[in-house]
């Protein structure tokens, strides 16, 4: 094709600029324009970067940069930076903290998440924020994936945490208010470099155990690099961008959705805990202009009643994430709400969060997918069985290989080398593929994660649960469709010879063990589980089964 532009891997090579596939390479490349980037020797932290893209009159006119939609208390920008300032000044002074140092964070969302997180990583330590929910075993195993020399909690929480060297600091303490409101010292200069890691994040693997995904400051640098650059040039009577958000700030959406609210100053309202009215209360109250939501609360919009009893007009954007949205959800939605766009996107932890999204309402319209690859991204969509790279049309696994992509899993070598190639391709587990056009349509999970709500369920950690009950002969996990949730955890359980155990008993043998969202919400007995020759569950079959014989939900 005459307008087919050249690869910069290989000059004499060409990309089709519709898809952005490169024949010669076997790659898709990002149809997005190239986002420049800090030189890599650049001292550099994700705090610096991200306050260097602060618009100034975020502090100049006094705009709210979070609100806690419960309470409805503000903090503006300028105590925002302020506070900054005095805990990394109090931390530098107080504590015996210093660069590549691990700090813990155990809470729900509050306002104290984002000053830490800056504080922290302007000094170069690594922020390592865990689930409040998780479980004692759950939470031991992350202490020593991370090894942290310092916690911050709720003191509620606090006790749960593991002896550590600078002790665990009470997020509601006197202590850490006056670390809060230190107008005392000066930050000490740390020379942070963008190579080194920013955060530890934990992401649920298929072998059962969560992982600790190392991403460095120079991965999110790229990331919120490419939504500044991106961004939409609001209208002239466009409100002030205000974002409602009830994703968790110890997921990498959560984590760098915060980091890009701040680099663009917008103002963000928090909910700690979801809840539809709630939300829509919220929506009213602060003029919320864009949720990151799932599929299924879109459906909830769509259906609701409720919606009729409040103003929703100031919605503008909707991020759609987790689950690919449904064509027919997607255009019920569209006539409820014709001035409310739906943006779907698609990213790992392991992707820093980045991978594809769509942008504008022209993309917008390509329901099923999510959208095109992230800038500065490459692709591949590779033949699980031949190892071939595939063309546009053609289903594989998609890896993924760019300037977010995460350093490795801490403490894990092995699960390291299995994930990231030589060459510095992602392996994503995930079966995909793109169309003609460069949109990425994700068909099925070769991981096999369950994706209940927000969270990511390991079928291979419930089912190892289930195997140390001396009644269970064998079992199997598998998900099972559900509209408030997306997906819930189903057990398909073996009985041993005179045992008659309960799906009852099931279910809470399970749930005394695991998070909350990790619970077996259904169960159905079964004379054998389906395996392969090589001893590997056969889950279709399973969901097949499930699907067709509609088991009673338990």
């Amino acid at each position: 094709m005459a307008n087919q532009t050249q690869t910069r891997s290989h000059p004499n090579a060409r990309i089709d600029p519709n898809s952005g596939f490169c024949l010669h390479s076997r790659t898709f490349h990002s149809l997005r324009p190239n986002i420049p980037l800090p030189p890599p020797s650049q001292p550099l932290s994700l705090t610096e970067y991200a306050l260097s893209l602060l618009p100034a009159e975020a502090t100049a006119t006094g705009t709210s940069a979070f609100i806690d939609a419960a309470t409805g208390r503000h903090v503006t920008y300028s105590v925002f930076l302020q506070q900054v300032k005095s805990l990394a000044s109090s931390l530098q002074s107080l504590t015996p903290l210093a660069k590549g140092h691990v700090a813990l964070i155990l809470t729900p969302t509050s306002l104290h998440v984002p000053v830490l997180y800056f504080a922290l990583l302007s000094i170069g330590v690594t922020v390592a924020p865990a689930n409040p929910l998780s479980s004692q075993s759950e939470l031991t195993h992350l202490v020593r994936l991370a090894k942290p020399a310092i916690a911050f909690a709720t003191s509620a929480l606090a006790p749960r945490i593991p002896s550590l060297r600078f002790r665990t600091i009470p997020l509601d303490s006197s202590l850490f208010d006056s670390m809060l409101h230190n107008t005392n010292g000066d930050v000490k200069k740390v020379e942070v470099s963008q190579s080194d890691t920013a955060t530890i994040l934990f992401s649920s693997g298929t072998t059962g155990r969560v992982k600790g995904v190392e991403l460095t400051h120079r991965n999110f640098i790229a990331v919120i690099a490419g939504f500044y650059n991106l961004k939409r040039v609001p209208e002239e009577e466009e409100e002030h961008p205000v974002s409602l958000f009830f994703v968790p700030l110890f997921h990498v959406f959560g984590f760098f959705m915060l980091v890009r609210a701040v680099s663009l100053g917008e103002t963000l309202v928090f909910m700690q805990r979801f809840d539809f009215e709630g939300m829509l209360k919220a929506v009213e109250r602060y003029r919320i202009t864009y949720m990151p939501v799932s599929p299924p609360l879109i459906v909830a919009l769509s259906k609701s009643e409720l919606v009729k009893k409040y103003d929703l007009s100031s919605l503008r954007f909707l991020g759609s994430g987790g689950a690919p949205l449904g064509k027919d959800v997607a255009e019920d939605f569209a006539t409820k709400f014709p001035n409310i766009e739906i943006s779907e996107g698609y990213g790992l932890t392991e992707s820093g969060g980045g991978a594809a999204r769509m942008l504008g309402p022209d993309e917008s319209k390509r329901h099923g997918s999510v959208g095109r690859l992230a800038e500065n991204m490459e692709a591949k969509i590779v033949d699980p069985a031949t190892g071939e790279s595939l063309p546009p049309g053609k289903k594989g696994e998609l890896w993924l290989r760019g300037a977010s992509i995460m350093k490795g899993y801490v403490g894990d070598e092995k699960a390291t080398a299995e994930t990231l190639d030589s060459e510095g391709w992602l392996k994503t587990g995930d079966l995909c593929y793109f169309d003609s056009d460069g949109y990425l349509y994700i068909v099925d999970r070769l991981k096999e994660l369950i994706k209940y709500k927000a969270y990511q369920v390991p079928p291979a950690e419930l089912e190892q649960i289930l195997l140390t009950n001396p009644e269970i002969a064998d079992a199997a996990v598998i998900p099972y469709p559900d509209e408030e949730a997306g997906q819930i955890p189903m057990a398909f359980i073996v009985r041993k010879p005179g045992s008659n155990i309960t799906a009852d008993q099931v279910m809470e043998f399970v749930a005394k063990q695991v998070s909350p969202y990790k619970k077996i919400r259904r169960v159905s007995f079964i004379n054998s589980i389906p395996k392969s020759q090589a001893g590997k569950i056969l889950r279709r079959e399973l969901v097949d089964y499930a699907l067709s014989s509609g088991s009673s939900k338990l």
